[in-house]
């Protein structure tokens, strides 16, 4: 199963994405409660969306982002039947990637 739910709609031109990506989203600051000693980074690093044969936007992350992040972002030049894909990389060497048609 993967990691990321999308939803992508057109309307008048502008292609509107909205995903939920579940990550733990650690930073490394914090401390297990058990036995005190810190839990290890592991953040999401890069995220890239794609769609029409175009990158239509990245975002670089860091450990500041919330557990299972949240992002929505628009688009110009897509159209209802595209795809749209979200892929990302944590600082763990771990990925992923979805893909959803826009409605």
């Amino acid at each position: 199963m993967s990691s990321i739910k999308i939803r992508a709609k057109e309307k008048g031109g502008v292609v509107t994405v909205k995903c939920l990506i579940s990550h733990p989203m650690e930073t490394g600051f914090r401390k297990d409660k058990k036995t005190g000693k810190p839990i290890p980074a592991h953040f999401i690093q890069e995220v890239v969306a794609e769609s029409g044969g175009k990158v239509r936007m990245t975002a670089y992350w860091s450990g500041a982002i919330s557990k299972n992040p949240y992002l929505s972002f628009k688009f110009k030049g897509g159209k209802k039947g595209d795809t749209v894909k979200i892929a990302w990389k944590d600082n763990k060497g771990q990925s992923d990637s979805a893909e959803a048609k826009i409605s």
